[in-house]
């Protein structure tokens, strides 16, 4: 009889290819730690009102980091690791895709059109031609400008503001103003910059009243408690009122930013996000190489209105890109 031979072992890796797998191993967990810790910081709220808001901004972007470190550790066959940056890639999916997705409700066609806009001037400094002719060629209804000044409103009246949208709400030492093509009433205007009082407005769109409000946040890396305080005065102000309101602007937040989660829990959907564009950077818009990485300018309406289109306009002078919306006014 003739025995069988046992098959060869495959030859063991090389001493310098195993430390160099137990090398990159190492590396992948220590970058594990960084969505993580992300994803308690949003879990907790960790970020309101604290300086955890800034690496908050950079969720998406971690998450795309955490699926690389899913596909090296599965091509490096270690089952503990590629178990967690599977789990904590599921957890960041789950938030991040329903933004790309939409919700794919119909608008009625009968439905009444309001077109918005939002511009950031970055302290008066954006082109006053250009802004014109954006609200001009957009067919805009109502303007929201942040970050606006006595010297920019009196370039955009030089500039024929006031032939495209001859309506205007603005306090003299306010950063925000509202310019309309609609009447515009009951008129609310925060005569200060960063109030916690929201330059806000009513239209009528075929006999059907929205609330407009134009918002700016004050920035969170140079005081985030004020940062949250602004939006903790936006859900007081829309609270018991969001189904039929517009609030859009610079809200220097991102939709993983707790306050802004919070501030859509009164009712108010994102239209980026709605058209499955929740990801379309708005800022910055004035560098040479860096396209616009972080979406900080938004339009949110509450649900007596829907989303129809979105886009966004680079504009010279400011470091925001424009953000141009249209709803239907459905409610």
């Amino acid at each position: 009889m003739t025995e069988v031979e046992a098959p060869a072992a495959p030859p063991a890796a090389p001493g310098w290819l195993r430390a160099l797998r137990l090398a990159v191993l190492a590396c992948c967990a220590l970058v594990l730690l960084v969505p993580a810790a992300l994803i308690v910081v949003r879990l907790g709220g960790l970020d309101d009102g604290t300086d955890l808001s800034l690496p908050v901004a950079g969720v998406p972007y971690v998450a795309l980091l955490s699926v690389l470190v899913l596909f090296t550790t599965a091509l490096l066959r270690s089952r503990a690791l590629t178990a967690v940056a599977l789990a904590l890639t599921a957890v960041q999916l789950f938030w991040l895709v329903p933004r790309f997705v939409g919700d794919g409700g119909g608008v009625p066609t009968s439905a009444p059109r309001l077109r918005l806009a939002t511009s950031n001037a970055y302290l008066g400094q954006v082109d006053p031609a250009a802004l014109v002719r954006l609200a001009r060629e957009e067919r805009v209804d109502v303007l929201a400008v942040e970050e606006s000044n006595p010297g920019l409103a009196n370039a955009l009246e030089r500039a024929g503001m006031a032939g495209v949208l001859p309506y205007k709400v603005a306090g003299r030492y306010s950063d925000t103003a509202l310019y309309s093509r609609l009447p515009l009433s009951a008129a609310r205007v925060a005569d200060a910059p960063f109030s916690d009082e929201p330059t806000s407005a009513e239209v009528a769109v075929e006999g059907r009243t929205v609330r407009v409000v134009a918002v700016h946040t004050y920035y969170p890396l140079g005081d985030s408690r004020k940062w949250a305080a602004g939006f903790d005065a936006l859900r007081s102000d829309v609270a018991g009122r969001a189904r039929n309101a517009v609030l859009l602007g610079d809200f220097n937040a991102t939709l993983d930013h707790t306050p802004m989660r919070r501030l859509l829990g009164t009712g108010l959907t994102d239209t980026h996000a709605e058209l499955g564009r929740g990801f379309d950077g708005t800022w910055p818009a004035d560098r040479p190489v860096l396209p616009p990485v972080l979406q900080l300018d938004h339009v949110l309406h509450g649900d007596g209105l829907k989303a129809v289109t979105v886009a966004e306009r680079t504009l010279p002078g400011t470091d925001h890109r424009a953000v141009v919306a249209e709803l239907a006014v459905t409610g």
